[in-house]
């Protein structure tokens, strides 16, 4: 028995979302395919089942569209830049345009000159039988591999009836028209596609690799798939950073934006992690490897968002349910047409001598008039280019759904240590036994006792000791002593160890108690510090007191603008969970702005109380790092993972419905203002595609509105919602208005 498999294919010469699903159910029909699914805007066909590779291309083809091959570099060709291009670079519009050519008599002499002349109607016929014959074709290959009734086979019957009633200039328009507006959509939604695909460019495709032969270092440009984990490559400056890796040598400025959003540059030394797809400074850098090139960063990414692009939204899936039995209903209610008025009523069934329109024209007027052009493409294309602004914005998405539920949040909980703080301790203040200085300039005892315990921290890879040796190094202080010999933990008290012929001691206020005397004012300023949730470690050279070190973790820059955004946007909470005790998280709660505190929290207490939360205030968003928030994340509607240099990027991204791939907090509100704008730009589309194809429903039946004029309006409204929706590639800005942007 044959093992069923999951085979993908890319699509070619889908031009709307009918002819994907023409696609989709010509191939189910294939015996041994469990499931086939073609989403239009990424235009990648999924199937599932025990069926041959080469048996679904053959069915692809066999229907008219194409199964579109990788490059040699393994990337999609690019659609042509230019719309001539892309008319005059395809058959079957190429046929159409020729067809516009043959219909400019019937249109100009016949419909507006009102002449009648067997060559107009000659070349009318030639323009219908070049527009139409690819149309045609498309419909009968779709009812026959398929069993399907598409928008191709409502326009076949329209323009075929409409040459039988002698409408023979109009059934040519009709179809010109028609293959005309279908291809005009394929070229704006090919551009809509085009600015997900263009991610693909931010990481080049070759590296500068740096190897040793001989005791010489030698260059060579190489692909990076050849590329492993340990090699060393060599980014000049300008250039974009080939792969994952740390910097092992160089010092440079590099441009995150492509991978994080961030507008400003981030400098980089030896040690520090740098992104595939960053731009390179003013410094040239060596970089050591760290993943390979299937699993980078910007492969991840492309990955999340080309998978976020097949997840549709509940709103999507709603408009394709209702496009899969609208179409057949037309046929039934347009037969209707053509037959109750004359049959019931003694209506014409043909157009009448006087002038006017018959029930048979208007019943193929009708089938014009309801083609779901519109409809079916109002949603996808607002999805994806919503998709693409968030991507390009550092901003990762999984899928339409987590947009649509993030539109109706009205609640947002975060986690503290980590989200809205740094999660790192950091130096707040240094009080030396003579003076006292802070973050800014230090006075010269107070230097001491931070070089000092700089050289003895040096040998610890504790988070306080790593924290008092990055302040010492921002403030040029790293090299005055030599770092510390001797240096032993002392369980319970400290670290001590020999800096030249002083034996500094650093340890907590309760190790000073009783044994090294030191002043009463520190001892008071160790008691605030402890009260305000802060960390003070005591230092000492020879049993000398010297002063004190405040650690603290700091909150984000980001978190105060967020919070107050969010706020301003209209939720109805803002809250933050903390597993520290009620009166450190209360203060911070309080510096932040947060309109609500929760305390003293373990990761299943979390869980318990989003899910509370949910319960009070509806669909809730829970914002976190992604690594010990991830059941509260699940629980949420929509759970946020913070990243960055110091988040857990990897985890948040298999985890989370979002991603933010910088730890800049502000880009939140940008994120909900985006959900808004999105929901409301689908409604707005799928109103105006309702309300249009309704109005030229009712001219239609009062034998007011023609074919042509309904191909038209199918054409313009579809372009419309297009068009609208692809706004949303700009806007809202990051820095835009709630009421502007929802």
């Amino acid at each position: 028995m044959l093992e069923s498999v999951r085979l993908t294919f890319q699509i070619g010469g889908l031009d709307c979302a009918g002819c994907a699903k023409t696609v989709e159910l010509g191939v189910a029909q294939l015996p041994g395919v469990t499931s086939s699914e073609l989403n239009f805007t990424t235009e990648r066909l999924t199937v599932v089942g025990t069926v041959p590779r080469e048996l679904i291309v053959a069915r692809v083809v066999e229907m008219g569209y194409t199964v579109v091959e990788p490059t040699a570099d393994g990337a999609m060709p690019e659609a042509p830049a230019g719309f001539l291009a892309f008319m005059w670079g395809r058959t079957e519009t190429r046929l159409a345009l020729l067809g516009g050519l043959l219909m400019l008599p019937g249109l100009l002499l016949g419909e507006i000159g009102q002449v009648r002349h067997p060559l107009i109607d000659a070349a009318s016929l030639g323009a219908l039988a070049l527009a139409g014959w690819p149309v045609a074709r498309s419909a009968w290959r779709g009812l026959r591999a398929g069993g399907q009734i598409s928008i191709n086979l409502l326009m076949t019957v329209a323009a075929v009836g409409a040459v039988l009633i002698g409408a023979i200039t109009e059934a040519g328009m009709v179809m010109v028209l028609f293959a005309l507006g279908e291809a005009l959509e394929g070229y704006t939604a090919g551009r809509a596609r085009q600015s997900i695909r263009s991610l693909m460019q931010v990481a080049p495709s070759t590296a500068l690799r740096l190897s040793s032969h001989g005791g010489h270092d030698h260059e060579q440009q190489v692909p990076v798939a050849e590329l492993r984990v340990g090699d060393v490559v060599v980014v000049r400056p300008g250039e974009r950073v080939p792969m994952d890796g740390s910097v092992r040598a160089g010092t440079s400025s590099i441009s995150q934006a492509a991978i994080t959003g961030e507008s400003r540059l981030i400098d980089k030394a030896p040690g520090d992690e740098v992104f595939a797809g960053s731009i390179n400074g003013e410094g040239s850098l060596e970089v050591v490897v760290s993943r390979l090139a299937a699993d980078n960063t910007i492969s991840r990414m492309l990955a999340l968002v080309e998978e976020a692009q097949e997840r549709k939204a509940p709103a999507q899936r709603y408009v394709d349910s209702f496009a899969r039995w609208y179409t057949p209903a037309v046929m039934v209610l347009s037969a209707l047409t053509m037959i109750v008025p004359p049959l019931l009523f003694g209506q014409p069934f043909l157009n009448p001598p006087e002038g006017g329109f018959g029930w048979l024209y208007r019943g193929l007027a009708l089938l014009v008039v309801a083609c779901p052009c519109a409809l079916v493409i109002s949603t996808p294309v607002s999805v994806i280019s919503a998709l693409s602004n968030a991507a390009r914005s550092g901003l990762l998405i999984k899928g339409g759904a987590a947009l649509e539920s993030l539109s109706r949040v009205r609640a947002v909980a975060f986690d503290k240590t980590g989200t809205l703080t740094a999660g790192t301790p950091q130096v707040v203040a240094i009080r030396s036994a003579d003076c006292r200085g802070f973050d800014g300039e230090l006075c010269a005892p107070c230097t001491e006792v931070l070089a000092l315990a700089n050289a003895v921290e040096r040998r610890s890879e504790h988070p306080l000791a790593r924290a008092i040796v990055r302040a010492s190094q921002e403030r040029g202080l790293s090299t005055r002593y030599l770092p510390a010999e001797g240096v032993t933990a002392l369980t319970g008290q400290g670290v001590r160890g020999q800096v030249g012929e002083l034996s500094v001691l650093i340890g907590s206020h309760a190790a000073f108690e009783g044994t090294i005397p030191h002043p009463a004012a520190h001892c008071a300023a160790a008691r605030q510090e402890a009260a305000l949730g802060h960390t003070a470690v005591l230092v000492s050279a020879d049993t000398h007191y010297l002063g004190m070190i405040s650690l603290a973790d700091t909150i984000r820059p980001s978190s105060q603008g967020a919070v107050a955004a969010l706020r301003a946007l209209g939720l109805r909470a803002v809250v933050m969970l903390s597993g520290d005790d009620q009166e450190t998280a209360r203060r911070v709660g309080e510096e932040i702005g947060v309109t609500d505190v929760r305390a003293g929290l373990l990761p299943a207490q979390k869980l318990a109380l989003v899910e509370e939360l949910q319960r009070q205030y509806g669909p809730i968003a829970m914002v976190g790092d992604g690594i010990n928030d991830t059941p509260a994340l699940a629980a949420a509607s929509v759970g946020i993972a913070v990243g960055g240099a110091h988040g857990g990027t990897a985890q948040a991204m298999e985890t989370a419905d979002v991603t933010l791939m910088s730890d800049d907090l502000g880009r939140l509100p940008f994120l909900l203002r985006l959900a808004r704008a999105m929901m409301a730009t689908i409604r707005a589309n799928v109103a105006v595609s309702i309300a249009i194809k309704l109005a030229f429903l009712i001219l239609v039946l009062l034998g007011v509105g023609t074919m042509w004029m309904a191909v038209i309006s199918d054409v313009g409204v579809a372009l419309l919602v297009t068009l609208n929706g692809m706004r949303l590639l700009g806007r809202p800005t990051i820095a835009g208005s709630t009421e502007r942007n929802a």
